[in-house]
């Protein structure tokens, strides 16, 4: 049985993109295959489940020697499970930069391209066999793109994209600005987490002169309602960077309806690093960076110290 699993922390992305690569290996090309999750999934992404009547995956802590696994939305070592070396990955499909150090065992297939979201490539390969798949697969794949393109706000957004939105939208006979403020609410109701949980809900490791950062982005409606938790979150953050080997946590609080940022200030070096990297002055524990709502595009790309 191929296991199929996105990177540590799923979103919606990674939660609903492992089941429609699953479902399409089993029903389509007749490979047992089952999808899987790396953690429990933000609430969008259970909403999702919810919403299309599909079963929670597995949520598995590591593979074993032998394991067929399929990769999708990260083909990153540090996003994925411990002992991936052991295993068989046949296959990687992604939407990320290649980051490498990922070794197998005979060549494979391997897709990744400059859109916004894996499910939109996985709409692609599928080509005419989507029209067999159920309504529940589209649905998910209609989920994944308006959650990683914002609604199309994001700048990762391609016109390619959006076509594939629009036309899953239109064989469901959904209306996408109704669905997607659905999405965001659930989304943002995050208040059966503790403020750690929200550090590591939807975070990145990358390093950054010389130290191991934990980038974390928290997607809302309802910004407020996470500023008001603000000076427990960075009391948070030592904790959680210690738990996973970091030495910083940086905290983006993206606002999806006005397109802005705002970046908690906990410390002086993370301080330097907003004005070294946006260019904007840093007065307090927090700054806002208008047109600032992407990680992958607006954060990673530009930070320096």
């Amino acid at each position: 049985m191929i296991q199929v699993f996105g990177h540590k922390a799923p979103d919606t992305d990674s939660t609903g993109s492992p089941l429609i690569w699953a479902w399409y290996l089993s029903d389509v090309r007749k490979t047992p295959a089952k999808a899987v999750l790396q953690g429990m999934p933000n609430t969008e992404a259970v909403w999702m489940l919810g919403k299309w009547g599909v079963q929670m995956p597995e949520i598995i802590e590591d593979v074993a020697a032998g394991d067929q696994c399929v990769i999708v939305d990260t083909n990153n070592p540090a996003e994925l499970p411990a002992s991936l070396d052991q295993a068989e990955v046949i296959e990687i499909i992604d939407h990320h930069l290649l980051a490498g150090g990922i070794t197998t065992r005979t060549p494979i297939n391997i897709t990744i391209r400059p859109l916004a979201c894996t499910a939109t490539i996985m709409h692609d390969l599928m080509g005419a066999d989507l029209d067999r798949a159920p309504a529940w697969v589209k649905g998910l794949m209609l989920t994944c793109i308006l959650s990683d393109t914002l609604e199309f706000r994001s700048p990762t957004t391609t016109p390619h994209d959006r076509r594939v939105a629009e036309k899953l939208a239109k064989d469901l006979d959904i209306a996408i600005p109704t669905y997607a403020m659905e999405m965001f609410t659930a989304k943002s109701d995050v208040s059966a987490f503790s403020d750690a949980a929200l550090l590591k809900m939807d975070s990145k490791e990358y390093t950054l002169g010389g130290k191991q950062m934990r980038i974390s982005v928290l997607e809302t409606t309802a910004p407020q309602v996470l500023l008001d938790r603000k000076d427990r979150l960075v009391a948070a953050m030592p904790g959680v960077a210690a738990e996973d080997g970091a030495d910083e946590v940086m905290l983006f609080i993206v606002d999806i309806l006005n397109e802005q940022s705002t970046l908690l200030v906990p410390n002086d070096f993370v301080r330097r690093v907003a004005e070294a990297s946006f260019g904007v002055p840093v007065e307090g524990d927090s700054v806002v960076l208008p047109g600032v709502v992407s990680r992958k595009k607006q954060i990673i790309p530009v930070l320096k110290v």
